[in-house]
Formats: C-alpha cells, sequence, structure tokens
C-alpha cells in the first residue's frame, strides 16, 4: 500500500524556474527546464517514514527536531543549506518528533535536534545537538564517504 505524500515547490538555483519536487521518486529531482539538480527537502512522519527514508534511493540527512526546541529552528536553515549545496546527492527529510513517536522510539531519541545520515534505512552516523552549516556538511560528506562501496569514488 502506498501513502499519501506532499509535493513541495522549489525554485531552481541555476535557472530559477519553479519545480514540483514530490516527497518520493526514483532518483534524484531535477529542474524540468535546466535539468539542474534540484534540493530535495520534504517532512515525513510515522505514516510516511518508510516510504520517504527507508525507500530512498539517495542517502537522507534526517532531522529529528520539535517545534518547542530552540537549537532545532537554529539548525533547520543550516540543514536547508546543506541540502542545497548536496543537492542531487542528498535528501534532507524532517521529522517533528512529537508528532511522530514512533519513529522516534525506533531510534532513541532523547534530546533534539538528532540527526542521521541514513542509507537503504540504516543509520551510518549520528550527530546530536546544532552545529554551523560548514559543520554539518562536512559531517554529512564523511558519513557519505565512509558509506560509500569499496573502489567507488565521487
Amino acid at each position: 500500500m502506498t501513502t499519501q505524500t506532499e509535493t513541495n515547490v522549489v525554485e531552481c538555483a541555476k535557472c530559477g524556474r519553479r519545480n514540483r519536487v514530490p516527497a518520493t521518486g526514483d532518483g534524484e529531482p531535477r529542474c524540468g527546464n535546466c535539468h539542474a539538480p534540484l534540493p530535495w527537502i520534504v517532512d515525513a512522519d510515522d505514516e510516511t517514514f518508510a516510504e520517504v527514508v527507508d525507500r530512498s534511493r539517495l542517502p537522507v540527512v534526517v532531522d529529528l527536531w520539535a517545534t518547542w526546541c530552540g537549537p532545532c529552528r537554529m539548525v533547520s536553515p543550516a540543514l536547508e543549506q546543506v541540502a542545497r549545496d548536496l543537492a542531487g546527492r542528498i535528501k534532507l527529510v524532517k521529522v517533528d518528533v512529537d508528532k511522530a513517536r514512533q519513529v522516534a522510539e525506533r531510534f532513541r531519541v532523547q534530546a533534539v535536534p538528532t540527526l542521521l545520515v541514513m542509507r537503504a534505512g540504516q543509520v551510518v552516523s549520528t550527530q546530536l545537538g546544532a552545529a554551523p552549516a560548514a559543520r554539518l556538511r562536512s559531517w554529512v560528506e564523511e558519513a557519505l564517504a565512509e558509506d560509500r562501496p569499496a573502489g567507488e569514488q565521487t
């Protein structure tokens, strides 16, 4: 059974065209006009997490956050910048742990923000707490490099 997932509208950084980007799909989103990679930033909850995250072909950065959390609100723009910088290489999925209790339990979230890099439903790296965009990008790139099969290069 397929669950209903949202579609976001994203402006292409290269040509400015607005594109609809679904929460799920094969490959990675590209601009319909110039074919540049688009940032893939979506929300998930208990019902959509498996479809949006576990089945993603791209590595996923999961932001486990809460609306009442100040550091969560501070790290959100930094994560969105990382998603724009690494467009075509990662998917950013934001999960409000107060609305997604099963996801919070699955990852034993004890503090927010808790950030995960996942591939094929498996956690490959964890970051607790907020950090600046440059540090988050380095963390994601290191996780992607460590997770790469032997002999594969970027």
